[in-house]
Formats: C-alpha cells, structure tokens, sequence
C-alpha cells in the first residue's frame, strides 16, 4: 500500500504480515497504514509473528514468471524507443549540453530469443543486456543450524528485486540492532510487481538517461523491517541505470551503495552534459533520510564523496595512476557496513578503479551534512588492501585481482572478505573442476589483520567450498549444474571460546544464461579469532571443527539467496 503526501513529496510506506493493510491516514506530514483485518490485493500470507533474537535472517528471491512472461521476438528493453520495430533497432537520443547546444548518440534496442520459462528465459541476456526479471522478496528466519522459523514474504506491490541480479539483496542489521534493511525496486510510473521486465538498467524517475535504452521508470528503494514483520520503504532516485546494491541504517540515516549509468554517453559528455552529471553523482556511496523524498528536481541524490582513481599512488611507478576511467565507475561500491561508527565500502566488479575495501570518511564518525558537506567525505583504500587497477593490467603488465564483497569485521584489527571469484566458467578440467585459477587462489573468505601500519591478508577459507566443483539442482538440467566460485555476503559472530563462525552467501559459476540466477547456498565455518595460519583440515579446537564449511540452507529450483544477518532485537522496533 502506498501513499504520497504530493505537497511535500514525503513517500514511507509501511506493511506488515501480521494482518493485512487497509486504513490510511496522515501523523505529522508522513504517511502511515494503521492494521486492521479487511481484504488485501494479494492474499494472506502465513502469519508472521516476529523474527526470533539470536537467529539468522536470509533474503530470497523466487522467479514466479511463465512462458508468457516473455515472448519470442518482442521489443527489448520493453518502451525502448527503436526508430521502426522491429525493421530497425536503432534510435538517437538528442542530449543538452552544460554550456549550451545539444549532442546525439546512438543507441539500440534488441528482440527476445527465448520465453519467459526458467532457466532458459535468461538467456536473452546475449541480445539485451539490460535485460532482468523482477521477482519476489522473502526474508527466512532460520537459526544457526540452518532449521526454519519462519518466512516474512514481502508484499510485491511494496517492492521486488531483480530475480538475477547477484549483487542485490544484501541484508544488514542496524547498528542499534533494531532493524533489517535491504534495497529493491518501486515502480514511478506504474504499479510495482513480479514478472516487470528491465528494471535492474532502468532509469531512476528523477534521473532520466535519454541514452539509456531501457526506458522504465523505478525508485532504487530502501526497505526497513522492524523485529515484528513491518516493513517502511523509502523510495530514492540513485543508481539510474544501474542496481542498488547494500543499505545500513547507522544512527537514523540509511547509508547505501550501487553504481549507475546503462546510457551510452561517453567519458567526455558525461562531464558536459547535465544527464551525465546527474549518472556521476547517482553512484557510491550515497545518504538518504528515512521516510523523506525530496522533489523530484532536483532528485534526492545525496552522494557521499566521489573516489577517483588518481587519488592513489601506482606501486610500479610510485607516482599517481593517469588513467582516466568512466566517470562514476571508480564509485561502483558493492558492499557496505558500519563497524565502531566507522563506515565502509567494498568494490569487486568492472574494469574501472580499484576492487578493494574503503573506508568512507573519518575513523569514529559517521558521514552527515548537506549535499556539499557530504561531497567533500574522503573514501579512501584501506592501507594494505590492494591498490592495482580493476582491469589486471597497469601500463600493460598484468597485475593480480580480488573480488570483494562483503565484509564483517571481528574486531578492530580482524575483518572477514568475502571474495566471489572471477565469475568466469572454465573448460573443464580432468578432475571436472570448472574454476579459474583467481578463484581456485583467493575465492571464499578471506582473513585480514591490521598490524597497527597496514592490513595484512593471512589465508582463505576455502575448504568444504567445493569451488568449481558443479553441484545438481533437482528440475535443474544437467547442463546448467552450478558450482561455487566464492561468496559474495556474509555475518558472523565472535564466540566465547575465542572462535568466530561466519556465515556466508556462495557466488556460482554456470553454463546458463544468467549466473546470478543460479540456486545458490548459505554456508558456515568457524575459524580461531586469533589464528594467523588456515586451519588444518578436520582440526579441533574446544569441540569445534575448524575452517571447513558446511551447507546450512541451499536454494531450490528457480530460486536464489542474496544477503544473511542476525534477527533484530524484537524488544527494539524502529
């Protein structure tokens, strides 16, 4: 249910399992939804009373779409403004420049090859890339055992996710621990549902790419469960073109990360055309108030610093790198958390910037301020972190590459990386393994330890991971067997005994269409806090099995896992 108070341009939603959602009413300019039982568009779900403390929350997604979701020789992006389908593909978009005049650029759309069946509807990935299909949200409350508590199925009139978009979903507890956020997709030009086409490359409402050839309209949206089930959704214009990726609520504002721009400006016109500044400051790290929409000019854009990566010295030649990368990609933040009131970024995809940690402003102090205030907030690479460029290559020789993504810090000189590998699918080897060797090296979690100077990465928790090794899928064919490349989210917990157990979300590798919709897995091991050397295979340690990963949930056919985090504390709603 959704209301706006269109004076003030405030959008809070809110919804809540317990019953359904009928009256409406106004307390202090912000809109809210009282309880009370009556009919609902969707039907009831199974009550859901409040997620359990001390347990484990796993986002989910399932592809609810048909053959008819999708039909053969249809128009991709849907909308896309092709000059004569489907006789010519084509079209140009008439871009105005800062200091005056205009510029074209070319684009083009593309016709669906495949249904909308699973998994082969995917593989109209190959003629339209923006192509996605928008899915349901659920929240599973299991313990640490991987035992079902119960599942808290997020109304998709509310908000959906990209069913194959990997990098979404993440779910992180509050630094209060009093509630769970994650990031999804709110139509601004129509209903919000399952089975929309196109929304993960979509513009956002109040960034509109005219390059961009999927033209759908959709809010990247903050969702805020309570302990209880209830959920509040602020809607943002970040990320136009791209995916919201991760959101924290430290204090009482959201802090979230993505990347943006699927438009086909270059790297000069995103810098003198007022779309492109617009995509540039619609990436990273951003800041949002709960509850508040500004007007939609101009957006509600509240970028947090801007790294570049000129800002960093070249190890090979000791002076500043000189590549000019894409505008805004330097910024393509993947996973973020808050530790001692300290916030952090992760990237690990695309050629542009560096893939490593960041920290986001001063030690101790949470970004806040204007718009101007927020730009100047230093992001910065964690010292011993990697440095070398995105791509693998500096001034032509190949220099080594992670994939991080999320992290969870121990204590204040531990940190845990997830690393998700390189994504690629090799040839087979003789043992069957179907892994690249970055990910055979660095895939899964990685252990760092601050010396004081810098950060140091001791070893990979790599065993029971199976990296490489494809694992069945019951309906899945054969051919399309995943296999674990890494992780790519993960919580933890630091034990009595001076252990910590870490739970993980895997990354795959496939032959289907799309790997970020294969059936993934949720994982646990449980490492030495203390330990600077990998644990011995089968290693004891006060009852505990050391270092080797065990599957605690897995996801079935058409389904996915995205992001983990304990429950919130049911004494503590927001």
């Amino acid at each position: 249910m959704t209301v706006e108070n269109v004076n003030k341009r405030k959008t809070l939603r809110y919804a809540s399992l317990l019953a359904p959602l009928v009256a409406v009413g106004m307390i202090g300019g912000a809109a809210y939804a009282q309880i009370s039982p009556g009919p609902h568009p969707f039907p009831p779900p199974p009550r859901f009373r409040a997620f359990v403390p001390n347990t484990l929350v796993v986002t989910r997604s399932v592809y609810e779409g048909t053959a008819d979701t999708v039909q053969v020789g249809q128009l991709l992006p849907p909308n896309c403004p092709a000059t004569d389908f489907p006789s010519n593909l084509n079209f140009t978009a008439v871009v105005p420049k800062i200091g005056g005049g205009t510029v074209s650029v070319a684009g083009s759309c593309s016709i669906a090859t495949n249904n909308g069946t699973y998994p082969d509807v995917f593989f109209n990935d190959a003629a339209d890339g923006s192509f996605s299909v928008s899915a349901p949200i659920f929240l599973d409350n299991i313990d640490t055992q991987g035992n079902p508590l119960g599942t808290l199925a997020v109304p998709p009139d509310l908000i959906v996710t990209s069913f194959e978009s990997k990098s979404e979903l993440a779910l992180n507890l509050s630094t209060d621990r009093k509630s769970l956020t994650f990031m999804g997709y709110v139509n601004g030009d129509g209903p919000t549902g399952a089975n929309q086409l196109d929304v993960s490359n979509s513009n956002t409402p109040g960034v509109i790419d005219a390059t961009n050839p999927d033209v759908g309209q959709y809010y990247r949206a903050v969702a805020e469960v309570d302990p209880f089930g209830r959920i509040q959704v602020t809607d943002s214009n970040a990320y136009s073109g791209d995916n919201g990726r991760a959101v924290i609520k430290g204090g009482s504002n959201y802090y979230t990360a993505g990347n943006s721009n699927n438009g086909g400006l270059s790297k000069s016109q995103l810098l003198d055309t007022e779309d492109g500044i617009d995509l540039t400051t619609s990436t990273g790290a951003e800041f949002l108030v709960p509850g508040e929409a500004p007007p939609l000019l101009p957006p509600d854009i509240t970028m947090i610093g801007d790294f570049l990566i000129g800002q960093v010295i070249d190890p090979e030649t000791g002076k500043p790198y000189t590549t000019v990368d894409k505008a805004g990609k330097d910024d393509n933040f993947r996973g973020i958390t808050i530790f001692d009131n300290t916030l952090y970024v992760s990237k690990g995809s695309g050629g542009n910037g560096i893939n490593t940690l960041y920290q986001v402003g001063s030690t101790g102090v949470l970004p806040t301020g204007d718009e101007t205030e927020l730009h100047t907030v230093p992001i910065v690479p964690l010292p011993g972190f990697p440095t070398t460029p995105a791509s693998g290559s500096d001034d032509g020789v190949t220099t080594p590459v992670l994939f991080p993504f999320g992290m969870w810090f121990a204590n204040a000189n531990m940190v845990y990386v997830c690393d998700e590998g390189d994504g690629i699918l090799e040839t087979a080897s003789a043992d069957g393994n179907v892994a690249g060797p970055e990910a055979l090296a660095d895939g899964g979690v990685q252990k760092w330890q601050f010396n004081g100077t810098s950060w140091q990465m001791l070893y990979v928790l790599q065993d029971g991971l199976n990296i490489g090794v494809p694992y069945g899928v019951t309906g899945l064919p054969a051919s399309f067997n995943p296999a674990t490349d890494g992780c790519r989210n993960l919580t933890g917990s630091v034990n009595p005994d001076g252990t910590v157990t870490l739970y993980a979300i895997t990354s795959t590798v496939s032959a289907s269409g799309d790997q970020g919709g294969d059936p993934n897995k949720l994982v646990e091991v449980t490492d030495v806090l203390d330990s600077t050397t990998l644990p011995v295979n089968e290693h004891q340690f006060l009852g505990r099995q050391l270092g080797v990963f065990q599957t605690i949930k897995a996801a079935g056919f058409a389904e996915v896992l995205r992001g983990v985090a304990f429950a919130p504390d049911a004494g503590n709603p927001f």
